[in-house]
């Protein structure tokens, strides 16, 4: 998935995501708010990829953070934001 990300669509890369949440039983518990969530995270990696620019294990942890200290408004599970911070770790350089 993030191996060709940069020559990709934002359309391509949703459908992309929607199919993984759909197939992928690890993101199959995931709503529709949480789904969106990540699909924004891509995409702003994405458009600093297409600059040359790869997310920094800073970044990634820096996101994480965010989403850990809102899990509970978000209703993300441990499980889930370890699944998150593995598909983001994919993205480091």
């Amino acid at each position: 998935m993030t191996k060709d990300l940069i020559d990709q669509t934002d359309y391509r890369i949703e459908q992309r995501m929607q199919e993984m949440f759909r197939t992928n039983p690890n993101f199959k518990n995931l709503d529709s708010e949480n789904r969106e969530l990540i699909l924004n995270l891509i995409k702003k990696y994405k458009d600093k990829m297409r600059q040359g620019i790869k997310p920094s294990a800073y970044t990634i942890r820096e996101d994480m953070y965010h989403l850990y200290y809102n899990r509970l408004k978000l209703k993300l599970t441990y499980n889930d934001l370890d699944q998150i911070r593995d598909l983001l770790a994919s993205f480091k350089a």
